[in-house]
This record gives C-alpha cells, sequence and structure tokens, in this order.
C-alpha cells in the first residue's frame, strides 16, 4: 500500500509541474517540500539569518535594476543549504581582512527568468528560459565586497548588472585598486566551491549546481 502511495505521488507531482511556454518543466512548492524531506540538503535557507552581518541589496525588489521594474514584492535572499553553508564559510574568511559580503541576489524564481529574457533577450547576460537559470536552482550568488567599517563597496571593474565586455572577469583591468579587489572576490569564491560567471564578476555559481532543481517558488512562500 505504501508503494502505491508513493508511486501516486509522483505521477501527481510530475502532472503537477508548471509547463511554461518555452517548454521548461519546474518545481513548485508542493514537490520542493517533498525533495527536502528526502534531502535536506535540497531546503532553500535564509542567507539573512544564516550568515551573521551579511548584507542585502537586492536589486530586483526594486526597480534599481536593468528591468526597470520591481521584480520581487520581498527583499530576500535564499540558497540551498551547501551553497548558504560556502558562503558563510567565505564570509567568515573575508571578515578577517575587516571585508563582508553583499548579496544582490540569490535565489530567483523561474518566472523572473522568463521576465528577464522578454525584456533582454542576449544569454550572454540573462538566462535562457528554456534551460533556466543557477538562480533557478538556488545555487547562484550575485554578490560583491564590502568595507566592514565603512559599510562602503569595494571597487569592482562595473557596477552591478552592467551588460558591456568590462564586466566580464578575463577583461584586463587598468585601475589597480578594482583588478585587486576582483581578483580577491573571485579567489575567496573559489575557494568555497563557487565559480565565477565569464560575462560577470559578480554572480558565482555553486559546483554541485547540476543536483538541484529549477524552482518557481515565490519568497512569501517560503
Amino acid at each position: 500500500m505504501k508503494k502505491i502511495y508513493t508511486l501516486i505521488f509522483v505521477l501527481v507531482a510530475i502532472a503537477g509541474q508548471a509547463q511554461y511556454k518555452y517548454g521548461l518543466k519546474v518545481t513548485n512548492l508542493q514537490e520542493y517540500k517533498h525533495s527536502v524531506k528526502l534531502n535536506p540538503n535540497k531546503e532553500l535557507i535564509d542567507l539573512e539569518k544564516f550568515i551573521p552581518g551579511i548584507v542585502l541589496d537586492i536589486r530586483y525588489a526594486t526597480t534599481n535594476n536593468f528591468t526597470g521594474e520591481k521584480i520581487y514584492d520581498l527583499a530576500k535572499a535564499y540558497a540551498r543549504k551547501p551553497v548558504a553553508e560556502a558562503l558563510k564559510r567565505a564570509q567568515a574568511e573575508l571578515q578577517k581582512q575587516g571585508l563582508g559580503i553583499k548579496v544582490y541576489d540569490a535565489y530567483r524564481p523561474y518566472k523572473a527568468t522568463v521576465r528577464f529574457y522578454e525584456v533582454y533577450k542576449d544569454t550572454t547576460y540573462v538566462a535562457s528560459p528554456y534551460r533556466g537559470s543557477r538562480h533557478n536552482r538556488g545555487c547562484a550568488i550575485d554578490m560583491t565586497l564590502i568595507n566592514l567599517k565603512t559599510g562602503e563597496e569595494l571597487k569592482m571593474p562595473t557596477g552591478y548588472d552592467s551588460f558591456q565586455k568590462e564586466a566580464w572577469p578575463s577583461t584586463p583591468v587598468k585601475d589597480p585598486e578594482a583588478r585587486k579587489n576582483r581578483a580577491l572576490i573571485i579567489d575567496v569564491m573559489r575557494k568555497q566551491g563557487f565559480k565565477v560567471n565569464g560575462s560577470e564578476w559578480w554572480h558565482y555559481d555553486f559546483t554541485g549546481w547540476k543536483n538541484y532543481e529549477v524552482l518557481d517558488i515565490d519568497f512569501e512562500q517560503l
């Protein structure tokens, strides 16, 4: 009987997966909760509560972003448990240097990725809705570094969400301060299992992202 109930749940879950116009099936709240029971590492962790001293500047909860629209109703940052733990270790390492992490974005509902693509279709800078984003999997962090005493951001090659080649981590940087800071953030995150995105110095993908599903769960539901 238990096997029958399990089979029924699986079939219902498959049927209930959201089917979008781009053909990608994504995981909803019910399916997410079931996956967490099976694997606690899949839990989305509230970074502000989990990492002491972390600063949030969630641009998509404001109109101060490339879309000019308010995408999120809440200024929150979530990440899968191993991602949150790795980011916490990075924060601890940076604190020894009087520095800290400011998060611009973390877990991102799939519907937001769809909106980004519809506003700006260049997949050099926005994820394809046909595959989903690593943000949608709860395995990507958009961030910068701050001075803990002043709260000011460290100088970087560009601002956040700059759709310019200067934002690429491979682009040579003339300014020695910006070059040093970019190298530091990339190195600290690499040590904790993150890889910098090829076109965004601020975007870091957790190396185990393939183990997690694309989600479309609003912050209010978490």
